[in-house]
């Protein structure tokens, strides 16, 4: 299982186990940015749904504009909500850059001081036209350089939502938990191992490792198991 390639969000758009060469690619440019932008209620909405309400209700929330990702409700816990759009997906992913993938997730403080810029340095490459390779170069670079925060020690984020669309091979994926360390090693968490629920990857470059694991409910109580 494969997961983005960087230090944004990082885990949105997980792979099927085929591999991205076995997978119809539906954009190989991106499209008008018309069709990656929603309505601001109806984004402010979607976010939200990433984490339960006692938790993102008081969430900052940043929605995309014409003008790249921007705050547009001031919150009140340190949580950080927004949707991550396709080109938060790994480099190579061939729904990099399909319109109708919505990636709602929800940053603790600490998450968000590394996810959420470099979700933002991503945004900023593509809409200046960047290619994959660019927004890799950039996104390095920018960390190599300090610009952009490496993960801290108890980086969490949540992506609860039953409306998520991660890509075009798992769709919604399960409902799941996310974790961002400095690179450590996976199997330190028994990640990968048989009947191991934990997820995990890491990244040399970005001095990150990521974790995944799934839980019963989605941000609405509801049974993630039934849906």
């Amino acid at each position: 299982m494969k997961f983005i390639g960087s230090a944004v969000v990082l885990v949105l758009f997980l792979t099927s186990h085929g591999t991205t060469q076995e997978a119809k690619i539906a954009y190989r440019s991106m499209a008008p940015l018309s069709q990656y932008l929603m309505p601001r209620d109806a984004e402010i909405s979607l976010a939200r749904s990433a984490a339960p309400k006692s938790l993102s209700d008081d969430a900052e929330i940043l929605i995309l504009t014409e003008g790249g990702f921007q705050t547009t409700v001031k919150g009140r816990n340190g949580f950080v909500c927004m949707v991550a759009r396709s080109w938060s997906a790994d480099y190579d992913d061939p729904d990099f850059w399909d319109p109708k993938l919505h990636a709602p997730i929800c940053y603790n403080a600490l998450a968000a001081r590394s996810q959420v810029p470099a979700t933002v340095k991503r945004t900023q490459v593509v809409m200046a036209g960047g290619s994959p390779a660019q927004v890799r170069t950039a996104v390095e670079a920018a960390i190599k350089s300090g610009e952009l925060n490496t993960a801290e020690v108890g980086s969490m984020a949540y992506m609860l939502s039953k409306q998520a669309y991660l890509n075009n091979r798992v769709g919604h994926w399960h409902s799941h938990l996310m974790f961002f360390t400095p690179e450590t090693d996976p199997k330190s968490w028994g990640a990968g191992l048989t009947d191991s629920p934990v997820l995990g990857i890491s990244y040399p470059k970005e001095h990150l490792t990521v974790f995944l694991i799934p839980v019963a409910r989605w941000s609405d109580g509801t049974n993630s198991a039934e849906h």
